[in-house]
């Protein structure tokens, strides 16, 4: 049974890979980010509610004095993330996007060294280094033939998804510290961008869209919001509750080469030897910055036995 807790965030990693035939399909019909988000997002809310109805309905309680991390992880860090990896989406190839928004453990390490005080060390600088290397080598900048699609407002875009995502890891562990489990974290911080969201959309369009076929365009407005947030979501959240965070943020790091796949069977964006080779880089990179220290493990274990 354990077994299965170690392939649930290799799931989510497929499911967040797959977010971009979604979006450049609403793109395609005439949605903008705001309306593309607002769809997915208030599905999404519907959806989390009865979850947490269903299992605890505690985890609905809050206090109104802490509306502010929900806030900051809502509307600056999640909103600001999918805005900017939605546009990443339709000027990038699909697995340059998902490797630029990769690099959020970068920016979560540099927020961490300012606000918690937490110690940059050289490994971690060579793996931030390594991950950079890697994202060059995936945009095609080294490549004069390349068949890749970018653009330095693109790869800006991308970078300042990773960027806002950074914000939202902060604000979930500073709730997190404050009491909250990740479900009502991620419940609020969705439902705050839902309303943040609702007077900017576009919906005579959603309407369009629906109506051109109800069963079909309502059924993949679902799969979307499925697909995109709250199934990888919730394998991930399982995962943890059964093996090390480390270990499902590695297992979770498939999400770049599962954009990959798909910009490759669905766009026919095919990947130069150059590009899979950041790829790899990227992600080793990652993966090494996700293992927890060594000397701090021994340490731990020597005060453990003592």
């Amino acid at each position: 049974m354990k077994q299965l807790f170690f392939i649930l965030p290799v799931i989510s990693g497929i499911f967040w890979g797959s977010s971009g035939i979604f979006v450049r399909t609403l793109t395609d019909a005439g949605m903008n980010s705001a309306t593309i988000l607002t769809c997915r997002m208030a599905i999404a809310v519907v959806i989390l509610f009865f979850v947490i109805l269903f299992f605890d309905r505690s985890l609905l309680r809050i206090r109104l004095k802490d509306i502010w991390l929900f806030a900051g992880g809502g509307i600056l860090g999640t909103l600001g993330l999918n805005l900017c990896y939605n546009e990443a989406i339709n000027r990038l190839t699909l697995s340059l996007a998902a490797v630029l928004l990769s690099l959020a453990p970068i920016f979560v390490l540099l927020l961490a060294a300012v606000l918690f005080r937490e110690k940059i060390t050289g490994k971690k600088v060579g793996c931030m280094l390594l991950a950079i290397l890697g994202c060059a080598f995936v945009s095609g900048i080294f490549e004069a033939s390349s068949s890749l699609t970018w653009s330095a407002a693109g790869i800006a875009i991308g970078i300042a998804s990773a960027f806002f995502y950074a914000f939202y890891s902060i604000f979930s562990k500073l709730s997190m510290e404050h009491g909250y489990h990740p479900l009502t974290v991620t419940f609020y911080c969705l439902l705050l961008i839902t309303i943040v969201l609702i007077p900017l959309t576009d919906w005579p369009v959603v309407g369009d869209f629906v109506g051109l076929s109800p069963v079909k365009n309502t059924g993949f407005l679902l799969l979307h919001s499925l697909c995109a947030y709250v199934m990888p979501y919730i394998l991930y959240t399982v995962s943890l509750s059964h093996i090390e965070a480390g270990k499902a943020s590695i297992l979770a790091s498939g999400e770049p080469v599962a954009a990959m796949v798909f910009g490759l069977f669905f766009y026919d964006e095919i990947p130069t030897a150059l590009s899979v080779l950041g790829l790899v880089l990227t992600i080793t990179a990652l993966t090494l910055l996700s293992l927890p220290d060594r000397r701090l493990s021994v340490h731990s274990h020597r005060q453990d036995k003592s």
